[in-house]
């Protein structure tokens, strides 16, 4: 699905209780104007929703609204203010629907350049709820990977941990988990700080380590601007394939087209008669993508991405509607893959992944594969974005909601498995 940008109009009254503490240090907003971003992010969300019972009651979002309007007492700076109004975003439930921070990819990747640090680890979440050590920050070999961490800074790890996954969005659990392990080094920094050294306590060495603070660029930011990162093509010997698109966003679209053709055109030469698409960390993008890049050279009957949907139009009005015109498969492509295709699916398979590999379910043209339970199938879509009137925090939601391509809603979340007709 592909990402788009909203405006709305601020009230000038509004933008004008931001108070800076002085020419240089970060604004500082008093209680008046954040418990106004707040209505702002309420109404706007209770109003241009297309179907807020997706995933919230208004009830649900009310009360909990009146929860976090009642920590908003004290003048807060950006990040103060973040951490309160995201509480929200696991009550919203729906990776497109969240309070976050504004550009924080770009502001990641300044601080990096001018020299700040962040946690110095990689990590993962066990199913105990503790972070666990999975590398460096930014991916570097570590003889601590494997490694629970206990206790930092004297909290413990894992109520550190849960206190990070209240501001955290998506759909379920699993999403919410995987998504906080990318973006340990943000969330951390915006609740615990950017210390120059952390005080670990780590399973099975039984003593504090001080370790200086990660100064690489993260992982997550490394990934989502190197093509090579994001798709790969792996042909064998043994006449099996692995595609790894690791998102639908790129954009020279052309280059990615022309890399699915020399993918395709490989296995071609190899008779590869097994193919596995890993999709299981691709958080959607456009459409587009998967239908001319990859569809195109598997899909074996007309399809369609999804089937009724709910849709919020410019006037407000909400409408009802079936995608009528499917897409024809491309028959005399001479690159057709006719072997085996499974999708591998993780808990960050989202948007426009989850759209792809419902289509590949429902359509039969391959078997999904991996870890489900992380998001709907039923999923939301055409996102648009608008600025907290005064803190700048940016408020996401959705502008439709979908159904799979044979309009089923069981199962509710994506799952390994199959489905035909």
């Amino acid at each position: 699905m592909a990402f788009r940008i909203g405006s709305f109009a601020i009230p000038a009254a509004l933008a004008l209780l931001a108070i800076p503490a002085n020419a240089t240090a970060a604004p500082i907003y008093d209680p008046a104007a954040l418990q106004a971003d707040l209505r702002f992010a309420l109404d706007t969300i209770e109003h241009q929703h297309p179907e807020l019972g997706h995933s919230v009651t208004t009830a649900k979002l009310e009360q909990e609204g009146e929860r976090v309007r009642r920590q908003l007492n004290h003048p807060m700076d950006q990040a103060e203010a973040w951490a309160t109004l995201a509480q929200l975003n696991p009550v919203l439930a729906d990776g497109h629907l969240f309070i976050g921070l504004p550009d924080w990819r770009g502001q990641g990747a300044e601080a990096v350049r001018q020299g700040a640090g962040f946690f110095p680890f990689e990590v993962r979440l066990d199913d105990k709820g503790y972070p666990v050590i999975a590398a460096a920050l930014g991916g570097a070999v570590t003889p601590l990977a494997g490694r629970r961490i206990l206790r930092i800074d004297g909290r413990d790890a894992r109520a550190v941990a849960r206190s990070l996954l209240a501001r955290t969005h998506g759909d379920r659990p699993a999403f919410r988990n995987a998504l906080l392990a990318q973006r340990w080094w943000l969330f951390f920094s915006k609740l615990y700080g950017t210390p120059a050294t952390y005080d670990l306590v780590l399973s099975g060495l039984g003593k504090q380590h001080h370790v200086a603070a990660g100064h690489a660029l993260p992982k997550i930011l490394q990934r989502d601007t190197d093509f090579d990162r994001l798709f790969v093509c792996r042909v064998d010997a043994d006449r099996t394939a692995r595609l790894t698109v690791a998102s639908f966003v790129w954009e020279d679209k052309g280059r990615y087209l022309r890399f699915s053709h020399d993918c395709f055109a490989r296995m071609k030469t190899a008779a590869t008669d097994r193919l596995v698409i890993d999709v299981s960390a691709n958080g959607g993008g456009d459409d587009d993508m998967w239908k001319d890049g990859i569809l195109r050279y598997i899909a074996t009957r007309p399809y369609k991405q999804g089937s009724t949907y709910l849709k919020r139009e410019q006037t407000g009005a909400v409408t009802a509607g079936t995608i009528e015109k499917p897409t024809q498969p491309v028959s005399d492509e001479p690159l057709h893959f006719a072997g085996k295709v499974t999708v591998l699916i993780g808990p960050l398979t989202y948007s426009s992944a989850v759209l792809f590999s419902n289509v590949v379910r429902d359509y039969g043209f391959g078997t999904l594969a991996g870890t489900g339970d992380a998001a709907r199938t039923r999923q939301s879509g055409g996102v648009q974005s608008v600025r907290l009137p005064n803190t700048g925090l940016v408020l996401s939601y959705p502008r439709f909601v979908l159904d799979p391509p044979l309009g089923a809603r069981n199962p509710t979340y994506l799952q390994p498995g199959t489905r035909t007709w």
